[in-house]
């Protein structure tokens, strides 16, 4: 087989597997059912950007003012970046009306998920599934964030939660009427949202722990005392605690060292 013959049939060999490779991967389509599943979203909102956070999904409502163009990703365990695997995609218009994912173009495109809305006024939503007490969202859109807890769930103990960019207020959970806490940038300059919460027992709990601990020491300690006043006790009465300064037996350095 002369070279450019093996040269032809490699090159024909990479082509069939980029094709394989594509159709393993996906076109870049979401699914339909995935797009079209039911949501009840709370389009009563006053941040360019609101996140929904629940125990395993969040929803996100983006606000839009002059755009109709949505990109979102997520960070991967490498710390590269991936499309997010968005679902229930609707828009509402201003004047109330909401169309579904039908009306809308979600494709993943690159690394990132881009939505493409019928107008570029009215707001756009979408629910992601997540899990654990940790949320993450590379920040694509500017201006105004608000982060809502999952019911439960408090921020503000620095070894148990971590709210970045630092520079949010809080509304608590005594003073909203749904019982969950509000987190709100009026105007996010981050590249990052990121906020590590913990269940409100959890405090109570890392609470008892630590006192606990601190307890077991001081006790320790207290034993360790009386343990080592016990010893000098005895030790005094077998007479092995003698004071040697004036010992009998001490009679200066031996001749001509003096």
């Amino acid at each position: 087989m002369n070279r450019r013959l093996l040269l032809g049939f490699v090159t024909v060999a990479a082509l069939a597997l980029t094709a394989g490779c594509t159709g393993l991967f996906g076109s870049g389509e979401f699914s339909d059912d995935q797009l079209s599943q039911e949501a009840d979203y709370d389009w009563d909102t006053s941040t360019d950007v609101t996140v929904n956070v629940t125990g395993d999904e969040y929803q996100a409502i983006y606000d839009l003012s002059n755009g109709s163009e949505v990109t979102a990703y997520q960070y991967e365990a490498l710390g590269g970046e991936a499309p997010v695997e968005v679902a229930a995609v609707q828009f509402r218009y201003p004047n109330g009306t909401v169309v579904t994912a039908e009306r809308l173009d979600v494709e993943r495109r690159d690394s990132a998920t881009v939505i493409r809305t019928p107008s570029d006024t009215g707001k756009l939503a979408y629910t992601v599934s997540r899990r654990g007490k940790t949320f993450t969202m590379p920040v694509t859109a500017e201006g105004s964030y608000e982060v809502v807890l999952p019911k439960g769930m408090r921020v503000g103990h620095f070894l148990l939660s971590n709210v970045r960019p630092g520079d949010y207020t809080t509304e608590s959970h005594t003073e909203t009427s749904d019982g969950r806490v509000h987190l709100v940038w009026n105007d996010v300059t981050a590249d990052t949202v990121s906020v590590r919460y913990y269940l409100a027992r959890d405090l109570t709990i890392f609470t008892a722990v630590v006192g606990g601990a601190v307890l077991v020491a001081l006790v320790g300690l207290a034993y360790f005392r009386l343990q080592i006043r016990e010893l000098e006790r005895q030790r005094e009465d077998m007479g092995l605690n003698v004071d040697t300064d004036d010992d009998e037996f001490d009679q200066g350095p031996p001749p001509g060292m003096g």
